[in-house]
């Protein structure tokens, strides 16, 4: 029996390698493709609503379907789904006033979402406020006004660096992100909060450093309590280099932005993401790449062989 609502934080606490299946664009949300997709051989569905299609009523019908066609054979409910949200994280006010994205996507019961194009501290921490409920207290700023305090007009002063400001997402949508994920209402405002942050949590957030800001800021960007995993977004780097198409190899400096990205990862113990194939999934495995992208299910295949992975696929 499956000892979490999310397979993807399950095998992530047991040192596993996760692999996802979805493109960034073009996925196909309907009741039907979620029941054909409750089987799925990888360990999370990435929905990319970053450049597809913003299709709040397709995700509640796909996501009703990967509940009626489950359970999986690990016994979880459905497999873990987590959208690349449209809002860029520039900085913290774009952050607040897209937050709407957030409320609207957790409400129909993802288990995860990504910011792109982060490129503050600041926005990654208003990203994981707008995330949680604010009876959650982790990580909080000890500086932050209490309740009391605020009746009484003091103000939330922006947080400290590693520290979250008070949650922000209201009341409301319990009751339908509760039905994914098979919980009571209260259960679900008990569980949904980031992980690793609460060891508790079933919330999977991620960031996408895909910028030189991103690049210059990543070590504190990453540090920021709440964050699940993260990535270095190679498409969009190449591009403000001046690369139309991916380079591949890296050039030296997209492979300087690897590798500092990386060891900030591996300082705050944030699993990196990366796209790998059946020729490199091991070696990338071996090196600490914990998350791999790409709609490859032999890179799967062969990364779960190679850690003897015993959790049941699909």
């Amino acid at each position: 029996m499956p000892s979490r609502i999310n397979r993807a934080i399950e095998l992530l606490q047991q040192d596993q390698a996760i692999y996802y299946a979805g493109h960034h664009t073009g996925h196909v949300l309907t009741y039907e493709q979620g029941k054909a997709d409750a089987h799925i051989w990888s360990d999370y569905i990435n929905i990319g609503m970053e450049h597809g299609a913003f299709d709040l009523g397709g995700l509640a019908e796909y996501l009703r379907g990967l509940v009626d066609g489950g359970p999986t054979a690990s016994g979880h409910r459905t497999p873990a789904v987590i959208v690349e949200a449209p809002v860029n994280g520039t900085d913290a006010d774009n952050v607040r006033f897209n937050a709407w994205q957030f409320r609207q996507l957790l409400g129909r019961g993802v288990h995860g979402i990504v910011l792109c194009q982060a490129e503050s501290a600041a926005a990654v921490q208003a990203f994981v406020a707008a995330c949680r409920y604010p009876h959650h207290l982790a990580g909080l700023d000890p500086h932050m006004p209490s309740p009391e305090a605020r009746m009484r007009g003091e103000t939330r002063p922006d947080p400290e660096p590693g520290r979250l400001s008070i949650g922000t997402r209201g009341r409301g949508s319990e009751a339908t992100a509760s039905k994914i994920w098979g919980v009571s209402e209260a259960e679900y405002m008990t569980r949904c909060d980031p992980y690793p942050l609460n060891p508790a949590g079933e919330l999977l957030l991620g960031v996408k450093l895909e910028s030189p800001e991103g690049v210059a800021r990543c070590e504190e960007i990453l540090a920021v309590p709440g964050i699940g995993f993260a990535e270095l977004g190679p498409g969009d780097l190449g591009l403000s280099l001046g690369y139309l198409a991916p380079p591949r190899p890296y050039p030296p400096i997209m492979q300087q932005a690897r590798a500092r990205i990386f060891a900030a990862c591996r300082h705050n113990h944030v699993p990196f993401l990366e796209a790998a194939t059946p020729e490199t999934v091991t070696a990338q495995i071996d090196e600490g790449v914990r998350v791999i992208a790409g709609h490859n299910e032999e890179n799967a295949r062969i990364g779960r062989a190679h850690q003897r992975r015993t959790m049941p696929v699909g």
